[in-house]
Parts: C-alpha cells; sequence; structure tokens
C-alpha cells in the first residue's frame, strides 16, 4: 500500500481534498457539523486502518503545502476590502489584540505555577497562539521544543475553528470588529480560516490580528520568558 501511494501523484491530494469536501457537504445539512475536525478525524483512522506511513501521505501534499504559502498572502484581500473599517477602529483593534496577547501569556505562566512545568515546557507553550512560522522561530531561540510548540499550535487552532462561534455567542459578542480581533489573536490561521465564514469584516480583523500578534508575541514571549 506505502509503495503503490508513494508512486501515485495525486493519491494523498485527492484523499484531502475529497474527505474535506464530504465534510462540507454534510455542514450544509447539519450546521453545527465541522468539516476540518470530520476531515482531521477520518483522514488520522483511514491511516491507521490501512498502515499508509504519515510521510508518505504528508509528501503526497506537497503541492497543496507549497499553496499554504500564497493562500496566507491572499488573507490581505480582504482586509484590503475592510480597510476604512480597519482606519476607523484602529484603536480598539491594537488595543484588543495587545490585551489578546498578555492575556495568553499570563495565562500560561499561571498554568504553569498551577502544574509546575519545567521552564523548559513552559517556554514551549509561550507562542502557542500565533502563525506557526513565527511560532517555531520563537521557540527556537527561547530553547523550546518545536515539535511540541506546532503540537500545540495545531490543537489550539483545532479548537478555534470549531468554538469560536460558539464562544462569541455564549459571551454575547456580537460586534464584528471584536470577533475578528478575539479569534485571530487567540486562534491563528485555523481561527481566521473560520472567521472568513462568519462574515468579511471578521475575516479581514482576524487576518490582520494574527499578523500584529505574531510580531507582539516575539517581544512579550522573550519578556514573559525571564518570568518562570
Amino acid at each position: 500500500m506505502n509503495e503503490w501511494i508513494s508512486q501515485s501523484a495525486y493519491f494523498s491530494v485527492v484523499l484531502t481534498l475529497g474527505v474535506y469536501f464530504i465534510g462540507c457537504a454534510i455542514q450544509k445539512k447539519i450546521k453545527a457539523f465541522n468539516p476540518f475536525l470530520f476531515s482531521v478525524v477520518v483522514i488520522v483512522v483511514l491511516l491507521a486502518v490501512f498502515h499508509i506511513d504519515y510521510q508518505i501521505y504528508y509528501d503526497g501534499n506537497e503541492i497543496l503545502n507549497f499553496l499554504l504559502t500564497p493562500a496566507t498572502v491572499c488573507l490581505a484581500i480582504p482586509l484590503y476590502q475592510q480597510l476604512q473599517t480597519l482606519k476607523a477602529n484602529w484603536h480598539a483593534i491594537f488595543a484588543g489584540i495587545a490585551s489578546g496577547v498578555v492575556a495568553n501569556m499570563v495565562s500560561i505562566l499561571l498554568f504553569a505555577l498551577l502544574f509546575g512545568l519545567s521552564h523548559y515546557n513552559y517556554i514551549t507553550l509561550l507562542p502557542k497562539s500565533v502563525t506557526t512560522a513565527i511560532a517555531i522561530g520563537v521557540s527556537e531561540e527561547l530553547g523550546g521544543m518545536t515539535t511540541l510548540t506546532v503540537c500545540v499550535l495545531i490543537v489550539t487552532g483545532m479548537i478555534g475553528n470549531i468554538f469560536a462561534p460558539h464562544i462569541c455567542k455564549l459571551f454575547r459578542i456580537h460586534e464584528p470588529v471584536a470577533k475578528g480581533v478575539a479569534i485571530g489573536t487567540a486562534c491563528h490561521a485555523m481561527g481566521t480560516a473560520r472567521a472568513l465564514t462568519m462574515g468579511e469584516i471578521e475575516g479581514a480583523i482576524s487576518s490582520l490580528s494574527i499578523a500584529v500578534a505574531g510580531l507582539m508575541t516575539v517581544v512579550a514571549a522573550s519578556i514573559f520568558a525571564n518570568f518562570y
């Protein structure tokens, strides 16, 4: 099976997109259904059942991995379209992002104290809410474990992608700008993908929040690394 898949140029791509499109079709009938989580679970099960090596599956998705960079750049398009909204609310947006970054750092510090984490694990968790490229760089610079940082990033993004709309509803956050700031600051690109489905303003502000929160986290993580 692994040999056949490794020789197939499109198996991994077809599997990934096929499972995701099935999830999207189900979501049209069941609004609470999450195609992202569905795709992750189904693909993991298929890889395990058919004993498919993950590295072979990952290498087969090279095309999709390559498209991640231009897809991330394209997040600037909705931001440009909502430029007037950004100009009108820039004070609140940047204050919200800064508050989110500090809250993230403080919560990690408190949990490290509560559960007695080692300094090594503590600094590994500090960049958990920013985009992967920045998080890996911060983790390496601080001396953390980059592989664990990436795992925590994925979990954080998945939680945001699944629960962000429900949390906003629970806490009665109705303002689109506030939703975008909260999701982008806390859940990076995976959360932003969900924000784009919630509305143009949410997606645009969330896209901005990813970049600004990343820059703030570089500085904040360096400071908070000395607190524990």
